[in-house]
């Protein structure tokens, strides 16, 4: 049970919490490979095989674990591998990232995600905790977050308790104090409630909950949450 009187801020995941991220990257990776098509054809055509882009990222997860948890730096040493494996130049790395990138922060928000985000942050401190590389600035919804802790600054990834610690250091309070929202069961639910934290977990698709552990309340999307968070008064 969702204890309201204990909660002082809120820790918010962003991808398939805010917005469908699958989208978001099928258009930045499209928009790459027409980038590098022209200037580099043999990379390209890796990024755009399914099975050729998989296997190309397994190969630089295992080269390098030390940047697993790093969205962009594994973005960048896949893009890089690519060139080097078919002789063409390695510095259009950067720049093929960048168009990767821009086009990755262009997402398409739930239509409860805005609301949800001025009501949340009208009564509390929100801290973004994702493993992912977005930039709530960069999208245009910066001004409703209070800090930004992500796995590619911190050097860990949720469901790791630092991460979830770290949060609760950005917003000033204890650990008991944050409620954590998230989409993923592991990451979120369990992460959250490992380090200690109250925990709702967001489940728009109706999937059914399958660990022991139980989050202290789920909703099916963000307008849920508000009206769970507005019985506190």
């Amino acid at each position: 049970m969702l204890d309201l009187s204990r909660i002082k801020a809120i820790g918010l995941d962003l991808d398939d919490t805010l917005w469908p991220i699958w989208p978001a990257i099928t258009r930045a990776e499209a928009q790459m490979v027409a980038w590098l098509a022209p200037r580099a054809p043999g990379s390209a055509a890796i990024f755009a095989d399914p099975d050729k882009r998989q296997s190309l990222r397994e190969h630089v997860v295992r080269s390098r674990p030390d940047i697993a948890h790093d969205m962009s730096a594994l973005r960048c040493a896949l893009i890089r591998e690519a060139l080097h494996r078919h002789g063409e130049d390695t510095a259009l790395a950067e720049p093929a990232f960048e168009v990767f990138f821009d086009h990755r922060m262009r997402v398409e928000l739930y239509a409860d995600a805005l609301p949800a985000l001025a009501f949340l942050a009208s009564r509390y401190p929100i801290i973004a905790v994702s493993n992912g590389n977005a930039d709530v600035g960069r999208i245009g919804i910066g001004a409703h977050f209070s800090g930004d802790v992500s796995a590619h600054l911190l050097g860990v990834a949720k469901p790791d308790p630092r991460i979830f610690h770290a949060a609760a250091k950005a917003a000033g309070v204890a650990p008991g104090e944050v409620l954590h929202v998230g989409d993923d069961p592991a990451l979120d639910v369990l992460g959250g409630l490992g380090a200690g934290m109250q925990t709702v977990w967001v489940n728009r698709e109706g999937h059914a909950w399958r660990h022991a552990e139980q989050p202290h309340a789920s909703v099916q999307d963000l307008q849920e949450l508000c009206v769970l968070l507005g019985q506190g008064g």
